[in-house]
């Protein structure tokens, strides 16, 4: 079997992270490294024993895959040319810009027969494979997903940096779109939202709180699920899962039993890897296609717009009665 010649597209800290793993997947080249800052695509690809370019135009021809692993407001445009020019694709997250866009990516991958694939990369967390295997009906969501501050991603807010990942997640358990949002979030060390507080509520009576922050003094990655009977706790680093069930003993009467689901803990990255390159070769959906990534960046355009709106709100509130200490 021929090998599947494979490129990054961008030698940032997420191209970094993707060249090391795919230089040690079986079947597949790492063919190089693309980066518009030459140097950092020198620097990268000499790690690998690959070649460095400085444009798409220079590799085109040369792979059959690529990942694409620029800054977002990038994402269209550089996954379009790769699929206009027959190159299958794996994405980052957020697909692009806006959902619109997103579905655009999505609707091209489908006219060009081309595989479109979007790095939400908890799908492929081994504790979330646990949990998909026993959800029944999802009734309430509490989830955290609190970092510590670094300078990568401050292009974006952090309802696209992080919280996407738990809105993906959220949307494939409770299989509907919300059907009402509210939402908070304010600045605090970029020109972006750095911590937000989200609730939606479904048509089935599910509710789901979400708050994402990248100015925490600690990095937490948890999701707690009560469906009927039961509570789910998963711990996304850890790679863990913990149900609470009511079960009946012996004399009939009620009790909490307590269990650790089975995971098959491996490195998340390794395995959306391994499947997109599955998906190359068996021209099989990926587990999350552009369609699905659309609805996710939908959901999440909705939230930025009624975090404007609770901004606009407080600001409107200290204009009228400004604090003491603003005076």
């Amino acid at each position: 079997m021929n090998k599947i010649r494979a490129a990054v597209i961008g030698a940032g800290s997420f191209g970094k992270n993707h060249a090391r793993v795919l230089h040690q997947l079986a079947g597949v080249e790492l063919c190089g490294i693309v980066d518009i800052d030459f140097a950092k695509a020198q620097a990268l690809a000499g790690e690998y024993a690959t070649c460095p370019y400085n444009s798409l135009e220079a590799i085109i021809g040369k792979l059959d895959a690529a990942i694409v692993a620029t800054p977002t407001v990038t994402h269209e445009e550089v996954a379009a040319r790769l699929l206009s020019a027959g190159i299958d694709v794996l994405v980052e997250k957020p697909v692009a810009g806006t959902a619109e866009a997103g579905r655009r990516l999505a609707r091209l991958a489908a006219e060009q027969g081309r595989i479109l694939q979007v790095g939400h990369l908890e799908r492929f967390n081994p504790a979330v494979t646990a949990l998909e295997k026993v959800v029944t009906m999802p009734l309430f969501f509490e989830v955290h997903r609190l970092s510590v501050f670094t300078p990568r991603s401050l292009d974006i807010d952090v309802v696209l940096d992080l919280m996407i990942h738990d809105l993906d997640i959220v949307l494939s358990l409770a299989k509907e779109t919300p059907e009402e949002i509210r939402a908070a979030g304010i600045s605090v060390l970029s020109g972006k939202v750095d911590i937000a507080n989200v609730r939606l509520s479904f048509a089935s009576g599910c509710v789901a709180n979400l708050t994402a922050s990248r100015v925490s003094t600690e990095k937490i990655r948890k999701l707690r699920l009560f469906q009927p009977g039961e509570y789910i706790s998963l711990d996304y680093q850890r790679q863990e899962a913990i149900r609470l069930a009511i079960r009946k003993n012996e004399f009939n009467s009620p009790q909490i039993g307590v269990e650790s689901l089975k995971v098959d803990r491996s490195e998340p990255l390794e395995l959306e890897l391994a499947s997109f390159f599955d998906c190359v070769r068996t021209r099989q959906q990926p587990r999350v296609d552009g369609f699905q990534a659309a609805c996710a960046l939908a959901a999440a355009g909705q939230i930025l717009a009624k975090i404007k709106e609770h901004s606009d709100l407080v600001a409107e509130r200290m204009r009228r009665h400004p604090p003491a200490s603003l005076r």
